[in-house]
């Protein structure tokens, strides 16, 4: 059954809140745009996906049935999202040396295994751009002749024969898009490409045989055909990165609407999706949150540095989706300290609980009822959060109706509350050299500077101890015990 409390939605189309109706009553279709496979996603890439799951989880607590699809992208984006440069996947297999159907394969791989890591649900169906080259050959075919032109170096999508062309991006003049590649011979400066032919003498390892000559599909086209091809037009929720929605996206639309024979945007379900929705940056004052930097930030290297992943979920989840979020480790470590805190509390519970069925109570339904209220409100995590505390905090009520509340709330956030553990918690810094034994004597040390009112020394200790990666949470009945792995 549906939860009756309406869900608010942020219409980046639109550019306002807005109750989600379903194309389909009881279901939710949702396409988010997914990784190009030619690097490891940054932890900023990841962000989108946190976001996307708990749409989807929201949908799911809703009460709808949920076909969530996710594109991975293994042919047509090229180096510079604004259709430039040479293409992401050929030029990864060129610097390696290696296949690019390798390269795919591998970082494909790496994704998903990050996917996993952040408790990110698998959606219902991957879409890998390369089966569908048919599908889109045939999908450029039937827009060619209104909507397409052709030149020397391939087949290009006239934005001038569209109604509202960028109104996603607020792009309103002739120069909207305008670092769209120069291309010469286009009409206008933001056409963009449909189908890139093959250059003269030249060959490359994804290429296929078109009406417009011997080449690969453009980036913008893969999604577009997989999401119709997948979902129907219109379906109800399209995501992707805030720096989607001021090319790709747009672009998109104007396939959308160029294939389904539709009208002005004024009406959104004419975009191909009745609602877009994009998350904000990631942002990491050194660079390091992008690829091109060399050394950038990805999910491995927060585990190497002796942070759970969950963590980082849990980082996200503290700030509103539409809202920058400012990475350190600081904000790191004070998000694995509220983790660790809270699984320590909720390992109490389940050993009061026993084998009692989890349900929750009714001293829990203005609670949830508030939780409810957070996360309809355009997904609202940070204030669910705080109904979360509220819950563990919760003092002279049954132990299982407060696991039962506990679970409802995680069944959103995917934070993996009731089975995760402290063991699982204690990951060991690549770079720690520290044996059990020498941890046990720092902490027989700081016991006994405590003892005798030396706060300084005991601050110096647990420091000595965290960059080790062992975690002193002062406070705690239980200790937080350590194991050398």
């Amino acid at each position: 059954m549906i939860n009756p409390r309406p869900l608010v939605l942020f219409n980046s189309l639109t550019r306002q809140p807005e109750p989600f109706s379903p194309v389909h009553p009881g279901e939710a279709r949702v396409y988010s745009c997914g990784p190009t496979v030619y690097n490891y996603p940054h932890i900023g890439n990841m962000r989108a996906y946190v976001f996307a799951d708990v749409l989807g989880r929201t949908l799911s607590y809703k009460g709808y049935a949920l076909t969530h699809v996710i594109n991975i992208t293994d042919v047509g984006h090229l180096t510079d999202d604004a259709d430039a440069g040479e293409d992401k996947m050929e030029a990864a297999a060129a610097a390696r040396a290696q296949s690019i159907w390798d390269i795919a394969r591998h970082y494909t791989e790496a994704y998903w295994a990050d996917i996993a890591a952040l408790n990110i649900r698998a959606p219902a169906q991957w879409s890998i751009a390369t089966h569908y080259v048919p599908q889109m050959i045939e999908f450029a075919k039937t827009i060619a002749e209104r909507h397409c032109y052709e030149l020397p170096t391939g087949l290009y999508f006239d934005v001038g024969s569209v109604a509202d062309y960028g109104r996603l991006a607020r792009a309103q003049t002739d120069e909207g898009e305008g670092r769209i590649e120069e291309v010469e011979g286009k009409r206008h400066a933001a056409d963009f490409a449909i189908w890139r032919k093959t250059p003269p003498g030249e060959t490359r390892q994804m290429e296929w045989d078109s009406p417009w000559g011997r080449g690969a599909p453009g980036w913008h086209l893969e999604c577009s055909v997989m999401s119709g091809a997948l979902l129907g037009f219109p379906f109800d929720i399209h995501t992707g990165g805030i720096d989607h929605r001021e090319i790709h996206h747009p672009n998109e639309i104007a396939q959308n609407q160029a294939f389904c024979c539709t009208g002005s945007l004024t009406d959104p379900a004419n975009s191909g999706a009745r609602v877009w929705m994009h998350n904000n940056f990631l942002v990491e004052r050194s660079g390091k949150m992008s690829k091109s930097s060399g050394e950038f930030l990805r999910l491995q290297l927060l585990i190497d540095r002796g942070y759970h992943p969950l963590a980082y979920r849990l980082m996200c989840l503290q700030a509103h989706y539409r809202s920058e979020l400012e990475f350190s480790w600081e904000g790191l470590g004070a998000a694995l300290t509220r983790l660790k805190r809270l699984v320590l509390a909720i390992a109490q519970l389940r050993d009061r609980a026993g084998e009692a069925d989890a349900t929750p109570g009714p001293k829990f339904a203005d609670l949830l009822d508030r939780f409810d209220a957070a996360i309809s409100e355009d997904l609202n995590t940070p204030l669910a959060l705080t109904v979360l505390d509220e819950i563990v905090a919760l003092k002279k009520v049954d132990p299982a109706e407060k696991l039962g509340a506990i679970a409802n709330v995680d069944s959103v956030l995917g934070l993996n509350l009731l089975t995760l553990s402290r063991t699982e918690l204690r990951i060991r810094p690549m770079a720690a050299v520290i044996d059990e034994q020498t941890i046990g004597e720092v902490l027989d040390d700081r016991r006994a500077a405590r003892a005798d009112k030396d706060f300084a020394r005991s601050d110096a200790l647990r420091d000595e101890l965290a960059a080790a990666g062992v975690e002193v949470m002062d406070g705690d009945p239980l200790g937080w015990d350590w194991r050398v792995p």
